[in-house]
């Protein structure tokens, strides 16, 4: 996403390091960790912590975001979900065909073109990168722990509830009824997917608790 904002704190950074960890222990070939979990619990801000712990190891990690995904540009997403109900909300919404492309193009090391969400205009550019030489790929987003080939898939525990605070500050959405439907109908579809995570992250006023 261009223009996004990010306020990293101790506890990403020690929730990358943990990450950081299990994939030096299991490092494979074209790697690829997924981190998910409900808006604002800071998931761009563990994945950005940790692409930058691998850029200091000299591991070449490229960060992928999902919410450039969605089927419906951002200017049109409420109004498209208010049309077609607030079931439509999940992640039948991003576009897995081009997901699967961006992976392949991963994959296959190749100069591939992905979508961007550009978060001052609304609007979907298109990004073109070289995914030739790049070890990793890191993927943050509500819905990532669904990318079957992930190697390692990272699920952050905490609600929109939790992060109500946080939301209202980042000023990113209108906290409307509407969007509290919304809040709630994610918070349900991503709960129902973290049985297929294998790394949690527990994040406390007091500690930080990571556990398989």
């Amino acid at each position: 996403m261009l223009n996004n904002f990010l306020l990293l704190d101790k506890k990403h950074e020690n929730a990358a390091l943990t990450i950081f960890d299990k994939f030096l222990s299991e490092r494979s070939s074209k790697y690829i960790i997924t981190i998910s979990g409900e808006v604002e619990t800071g998931k761009c801000e563990v994945a950005f912590a940790l692409g930058r712990l691998m850029k200091k190891e000299g591991i070449r990690a490229k960060l992928l975001h999902m919410d450039n995904y969605y089927k419906i540009p951002p200017l049109e997403r409420t109004e498209w979900r208010k049309r077609h109900g607030i079931e439509s909300v999940g992640y039948d919404e991003y576009d897995w065909n081009v997901i699967s492309r961006s992976l392949t193009g991963f994959k296959e090391g190749k100069l591939t073109t992905l979508p961007c969400v550009d978060l001052f205009t609304g609007q979907i550019d298109q990004l073109t990168t070289n995914f030739a030489g790049i070890d990793v790929v890191i993927i943050e987003g509500l819905y990532s722990v669904k990318i079957e080939e992930a190697n390692l898939k990272v699920f952050v525990e905490q609600t929109y509830k939790d992060t109500f605070d946080a939301q209202i500050a980042s000023g990113k959405e209108e906290l409307d009824d509407f969007r509290m439907q919304i809040l709630e109908r994610e918070h349900k579809v991503v709960q129902s997917l973290k049985p297929l995570a294998e790394f949690y992250l527990d994040f406390d006023t007091a500690s930080e608790i990571f556990h398989f």
